[in-house]
């Protein structure tokens, strides 16, 4: 290794050694996860804070004053005594300002190195009931957040057991606590004889210091392999720590009755996405929702647990469903006590083929739980996502993408739909559309070419993926108006659909209604009841069984409004980055 100056830092040091990295035939994952950390752009960023507060600390600064905060409010006293003037009146409502007062507090606070609150010292004398029994005191400092910690009893010992450490937890950060130890002690109550759930709520009615007197788990580990078990523990630790996942359905921990504790669960909505920080328990993940500024993570049923029990509840209504039925059969077979025989054998046939139905269905049936997701962030040559429309009843999306297309033809365009019909005199070949035989359009649907296509007065229609592709070769951004049960054959890594659900303005006419919704309450009435049952029925239906795959809800109310919203929407689609499907953006 060439030689360094004494001046070169930690960040010189590990470049120089990430240069020096040979790989080897008995090291080459432990290389490679070396030269990963030490060249992602989050750990160098670390490496120079850490230069620059080590460069601080030789400095040996010292505060001027241990007081600024109480300062600061003295000088804002003064001068609004004094005279009164523009630059004075700014000054003042500077030293105002709640984020100005927190960073004076926190320099007061560093100023007299009061970090925190202080920790009980430890007792001069341990009362251990055995003494072969080796126990460890651990002081942990608690707010309002759970300890970060679940217990479980042995069943064999009746001990109680640390079950699982939530990542980021007090009891996490405190480094002391692991899975396995023996908890005998809380803040001195003992609790032998106590319920799991009953020592939960003492550790929960527990505020600031805490201290746990706890028996370590027994480990027997090979020596000579702990260094490489570590190292494989920290490499697949980072690796699930980088898995999100975008939930598809919600979930309330405080209604799971098979969640170990309550105050552990992490709660989240459909749409959320969550970081999964461990996936140690095959049951129940650690994780975080995206965008929350706790850094503990809490407890959700794994992919695998959730689906399990969709399939349970499914199969348990099935059967409530069949009982019900079978009453009813019965009941009616008991009207006709002529027929019992015959009805019997029918009934039976029935059954059978609704059985073998029923069967069909569960094995094509999807289970909504987590779908992984990663950050895509479109680059300047990569080519534009496609944008599909999905409307329901009312909606009228083909006038909002012909005046999209019509106000920026260069950037906009629709994929060219093909036909089996007649050309006529005033069309074009591949403008309105493409024009094709049945045989040859009956091909390219068993080659699974169309994302849609339907019969109209015995001529066919569909768009081909074929015309997709067009559009996006002459680096445009096709807009296409399908139904919602395509779009999941769209939703490939080439075509990475960003979904736009456009349903009409649906309001129930209310009493002291505004104007504006007075206005909305006669187009009602112009619709008639039974259009407008059917329009709130048909968003409802799409929300409900397609809202997983939609990126964006677009309510719509006159027209040019309307295309605005959706202006800014298509905008956003290019610039910023959004969560995709993680199989869209792995190499």
């Amino acid at each position: 290794m060439p030689a360094l100056s004494t001046a070169a830092g930690l960040h010189e040091v590990l470049a120089l050694l990430t240069a020096q990295l040979r790989p080897d035939a008995n090291l080459t994952a432990e290389i490679g996860f070396l030269t990963e950390v030490f060249s992602e752009n989050s750990f160098n960023s670390l490496i120079k804070i850490h230069q620059k507060l080590q460069q601080y600390v030789r400095q040996s600064p010292l505060p001027a004053v241990h007081s600024a905060a109480a300062l600061a409010e003295k000088i804002k006293e003064e001068l609004q005594s004094g005279p009164n003037n523009s630059d004075i009146r700014e000054l003042i409502h500077l030293l105002a300002k709640p984020h100005l007062q927190a960073v004076l507090s926190a320099h007061d606070t560093i100023a007299r190195k009061a970090f925190g609150p202080v920790l009980p010292p430890m007792p001069d004398d341990l009362e251990v009931e055995d003494e072969e029994e080796s126990m460890k005191i651990v002081h942990l400092v608690k707010n309002k957040e759970p300890l970060g910690a679940t217990i479980r009893k042995n069943e064999q010992t009746g001990a109680i057991v640390v079950a699982r450490i939530m990542r980021g937890g007090a009891a996490d950060r405190s480094g002391l606590v692991y899975v396995g130890d023996e908890l005998r002690e809380v803040n001195d109550i003992p609790v032998e004889h106590k319920t799991p759930e009953e020592i939960s709520q003492i550790l929960a009615h527990c505020q600031g210091s805490i201290t746990l007197k706890l028996i370590p788990a027994v480990k027997e580990e090979d020596p000579l392999n702990e260094s490489r078990n570590a190292f494989y523990k920290v490499s697949r630790r980072r690796l699930r720590s980088k898995m999100h996942v975008k939930a598809l359905f919600d979930y309330d921990p405080s209604e799971d009755k098979a969640i170990p504790c309550k105050e552990a669960g992490l709660p989240f909505r459909k749409g959320d996405i969550l970081q999964v920080v461990s996936q140690d328990d095959s049951v129940w993940w650690q994780a975080k929702r995206m965008g929350d500024a706790s850094l503990r993570a809490g407890l959700i049923p794994s992919k695998r647990f959730q689906e399990k029990r969709l399939a349970y509840w499914q199969k348990h209504a099935t059967l409530e469903q069949e009982k019900s039925s079978k009453r009813s059969s019965y009941d009616q077979s008991c009207e006709k006590a002529g027929l019992r025989r015959s009805f019997r054998l029918s009934r039976k046939c029935r059954q059978n083929n609704q059985t073998e139905k029923q069967t069909k269905q569960n094995e094509s049936v999807e289970y909504l739980t987590y779908e992984e997701v990663a950050i895509y962030q479109r680059r300047p040559n990569d080519t534009h996502r496609l944008v599909v429309l999905v409307g329901s009843l009312g909606a009228k999306i083909n006038e909002m993408r012909q005046r999209i297309i019509a106000e920026n033809p260069n950037r906009y365009n629709v994929a060219v739909p093909s036909t089996t019909r007649q050309k006529k005199a005033h069309e074009r070949q591949g403008m309105e559309y493409h024009f094709v035989s049945k045989p040859s359009f009956e091909a390219d649907i068993q080659k699974n070419r169309f994302v849609e296509h339907g019969e109209y007065k015995d001529n066919l229609y569909g768009i081909n993926v074929d015309s997709i592709r067009t559009v996006m070769l002459k680096k445009k951004i096709c807009l296409v108006d399908a139904n919602p049960q395509t779009i999941k054959h769209l939703r490939t890594a080439e075509f990475k659909p960003y979904v736009i659900f456009v349903k009409p303005f649906i309001q129930e006419p209310r009493a002291n209604s505004t104007a504006a919704e007075t206005a909305e309450t006669d187009v009602i009435k112009e619709l008639g009841e039974d259009d407008y049952q059917e329009m709130t029925q048909s968003a409802a239906h799409i929300e409900e069984k397609y809202g997983h795959l939609i990126d964006k809800v677009l309510v719509k109310g006159d027209l040019q409004t309307a295309c605005n919203e959706l202006k800014v929407i298509l905008e956003n689609i290019e610039r910023e980055p959004t969560w995709v499907p993680a199989s869209w953006v792995r190499p």
